[in-house]
């Protein structure tokens, strides 16, 4: 499963990947690569547990089929 990259407009798609490849070539620097993701991608909204459980329940997926589709581990927990 590959992470969908999305982003605020279709002018910031090109924008975003042009300072990638900047960066990538060695002429960019990560603080400033930061700031293009923070100014040209789509935030990510930080989901709690409780909507996490809530997510899984409406989709009707068990723990084991859930991590596997986020390819994540269960015991893999940063909280």
């Amino acid at each position: 499963m590959s992470k969908a990259t999305t982003y605020k407009s279709d002018a910031l798609v090109a924008v975003h990947e042009t300072a990638s490849e900047m960066f990538e070539a060695g002429v960019m620097d990560k603080q400033t690569m930061r700031h293009f993701d923070e100014s040209c991608l789509t935030p990510i909204h930080p989901f709690s547990p409780e909507e996490i459980k809530a997510l899984r329940e409406r989709e009707e997926v068990s723990k084991r089929i859930f991590v596997h589709d986020l390819n994540t581990d269960k015991r893999n927990r940063n909280r």
